[in-house]
């Protein structure tokens, strides 16, 4: 059994300081099955299956130490014991990725949930490993170009409303349409998961929370400037942990997404 540590920085204009910090998990790892997850001795999350996307959890700002367990088979049985450091007050999206042993890997991303009450935030997130860069298109327009893997878009600020986004896959051409109905008030995570090729398909996942004031369970951060979030990168072990939620970018909208921005 091995221990390794990472520290999340938060980037500028952050969340005010407080005495906790949101996380939330997305199993994005097509090679990991079903698993439980540990904080500290304590169970964060139980049968937790590839493309889950649980709801922000506050955890006390500092260390913490995370056991991952095949599901069902107790924290004795973990296979993965990681130290993880969060800043107080910021908000957090961890995401598992990678097919087998020999490549997993965890992402940690730096969120800024904050958004105007008339507008939506919309931010994408590229956990497909095989799908290669993205665009997200809105009308004729590129508003995300060459978006890879490991990564997340900027957040793009839009009036609430139906829209139809069109991800596409710039090295294959393949191009999939994501149809969603955003509320004003609302921060968007649209994660890609799975495969291009293979199984599990590729699927995107939705998650939506409201940008209020303080550090509700929603994980909103109304003080956060909209910036482009730090990522840290860690290796995996074995195979099995736990990980956040999905996206893959590109797309095409009934109205000018573009137009409105401005």
């Amino acid at each position: 059994m091995m221990a390794f540590t990472f520290a999340l920085t938060q980037s500028a204009g952050a969340a005010k300081a407080q005495n906790d910090a949101a996380v939330r998990v997305v199993h994005a790892s097509p090679g990991a099955g079903t698993v439980d997850g540990f904080v500290d001795g304590s169970t964060l999350l139980s049968n937790f299956g590839f493309g889950t996307i649980p709801k922000y959890v506050m955890v006390a700002a500092g260390s913490h130490t995370i056991k991952v367990a095949p599901a069902g088979k107790g924290i004795s049985a973990a296979v993965i014991t990681q130290s993880v450091t969060v800043n107080a007050g910021s908000y957090y999206t961890v995401a598992a990725l990678g097919t087998s042993a020999s490549d997993f890997a965890l992402a940690a991303f730096v969120d800024t949930n904050t958004v105007s009450s008339d507008k939506a935030a919309v931010r994408v997130y590229h956990l497909s490993p095989d799908a290669g860069p993205v665009d997200v298109a809105a009308g004729s327009s590129t508003v995300i170009s060459g978006l890879t893997y490991k990564s997340a878009s900027n957040y793009l600020s839009v009036p609430g409303g139906s829209y139809t986004f069109n991800v596409t896959a710039t090295t294959s051409g393949a191009k999939v349409p994501l149809p969603e109905t955003l509320q004003s008030g609302m921060v968007y995570s649209i994660f890609a998961v799975g495969l291009l090729k293979g199984t599990p398909a590729l699927a995107f996942k939705v998650a939506a929370v409201a940008s209020i004031p303080g550090m509700p369970n929603t994980g909103s951060d109304p003080s956060a400037a909209s910036v482009t979030p730090g990522i840290a990168y860690i290796p995996w072990l074995l195979g099995a942990l736990f990980a956040v939620l999905l996206a893959s970018g590109g797309f095409v909208m009934r109205r000018s997404l573009l137009s409105r921005q401005k």
